[in-house]
C-alpha cells in the first residue's frame, strides 16, 4: 500500500466510527462509577474468571462493569486497526506517529483500569481511599486525552483537512480555541478527582453554596473544596466559551459550518451547566450524573476538534 496525503473515504469513516464509539465507552465508564459498579467482579482481564460470566445481563452492577470491559476491549480492537491502516497508507508523519500514541493510550488505559480492580484492597495510610480506587482519578482523566487523541485523527483523515477547506483563522481566534481546551482539560481533571472522592453532593445546594443564600461555603474541608473549584471553573469556562464563540463567529475568514460551531460550543457549556445543577437538585441521580459526565467529554472533544481545524495551517506546516 502507497502512502498518500490524499483524501481516502474509508480510512476517514473508520476514524469517525472510532470517535463515535468512544463515547458508549465513556457513557458506560460513567454509568459504572455512578452506581458504584466498578468491582462487580474482583479479578481482571476476566470477569468471574469468564468472558461470559454468569448474571451479567440480569444484574445491574454486573452489566454495567462488564458491559464497560467489553466496550473498551472493541475499543482497543478498533485503536489497533486504526493505528495499522494510518501506518500503512497516511504518508503525514504526525497522524503516523498519533495514531500508534492512541494505541499505547488505549492499552495503558486498559492496564490502568485491571490495576485498579486488583489493587482494589490495598489500603493507603493517611487516605479515605486504597490504591486501586485512586487509580481512578488518572483513569478518567488519561480517558479525556485519548477521547481527544481519536478526534485529532480524525479530523486529520477528513475531507475539510485535506482539502483545508475550511479557511483560516486568526491568531486571536487559535488562541482563545486552545485556551477554552485547556480550560475544560483542567475542569474534567478536577471533576474526576471529585467523583472519586465523592464530593459530588459536598455543597448540596445550587447556585447558591448554603441554603441561606451564601456565595462561599459556610464550613470548608477537601471535599468542599473540590466542590467549589469545580463551580468556579464551570463560570470561568462559561465566560471564556462566550468569549470565544464571539470571535470564532466573528471570524469572516472561516466558513458558515466552522463559524457555526459557535453556537454549539455555547450550546453544550449551557447544556452542561444545566446537567451539573440537576445532579445537585436530584441528589446525583444516576441519569443526569452520567449525562454529566457523558456532555462533558462531548464539550472537550467538539472545543478541541474546532480549535484543531482552525490551527490547521500551524499544525501541517510544523508536522509534515
Amino acid at each position: 500500500m502507497t502512502r498518500t496525503p490524499t483524501y481516502k473515504a474509508g480510512l476517514a469513516w473508520f476514524a469517525a466510527v472510532g470517535s463515535a464509539w468512544v463515547f458508549v465507552l465513556v457513557a458506560l465508564g460513567a454509568f459504572t462509577t455512578t452506581i458504584g459498579a466498578g468491582m462487580a467482579f474482583p479479578d481482571w482481564p476476566l470477569s468471574n474468571g469468564s468472558v461470559n460470566p454468569h448474571g451479567w445481563l440480569t444484574e445491574i452492577d454486573k452489566f454495567a462493569e462488564h458491559s464497560h470491559r467489553l466496550s473498551g476491549t472493541m475499543m482497543g480492537l478498533i485503536t489497533i486497526v486504526l493505528a495499522v491502516w494510518l501506518h500503512r497508507a497516511e504518508s503525514r508523519a504526525w497522524l503516523r506517529k498519533l495514531g500508534w500514541w492512541a494505541l499505547a493510550i488505549v492499552i495503558f488505559q486498559g492496564v490502568l483500569g485491571g490495576t485498579r480492580v486488583l489493587l482494589d484492597p490495598v489500603h493507603v495510610p493517611g487516605f479515605d481511599m486504597s490504591l486501586g480506587q485512586m487509580l481512578r482519578i488518572p483513569h478518567g482523566v488519561l480517558a479525556q486525552v485519548y477521547v481527544c487523541m481519536l478526534f485529532a485523527i480524525a479530523a486529520g483523515v477528513s475531507r475539510p483537512w485535506v482539502e483545508n477547506s475550511f479557511g483560516a483563522a486568526g491568531d486571536r481566534v487559535r488562541r482563545l480555541g486552545w485556551w477554552c481546551v485547556a480550560l475544560l482539560l483542567v475542569q474534567l481533571t478536577v471533576a474526576s478527582t471529585m467523583r472519586h472522592n465523592y464530593a459530588g453532593l459536598a455543597i448540596p445546594t445550587f447556585p447558591y453554596s448554603t441554603p441561606e443564600g451564601g456565595l462561599l461555603p459556610a464550613a470548608w474541608d477537601y471535599k468542599v473544596v473540590l466542590h467549589f473549584l469545580h463551580r468556579a471553573m464551570a463560570a470561568l469556562i462559561g465566560v471564556m466559551v462566550l468569549v470565544y464563540g464571539h470571535f470564532l463567529w466573528r471570524e469572516k475568514t472561516l466558513t458558515p459550518f466552522l463559524r457555526g460551531c459557535s453556537v454549539l460550543l455555547v450550546a453544550l457549556v449551557t447544556l452542561q451547566i444545566t446537567l451539573g445543577a440537576q445532579v445537585i437538585w436530584t441528589g446525583r441521580s444516576v441519569a443526569m450524573t452520567t449525562g454529566h459526565v457523558l456532555v462533558g467529554a462531548l464539550t472537550l472533544a467538539t472545543t478541541f476538534v474546532v480549535a484543531f481545524f482552525t490551527g490547521r495551517g500551524s499544525i501541517e506546516k510544523a508536522h509534515p
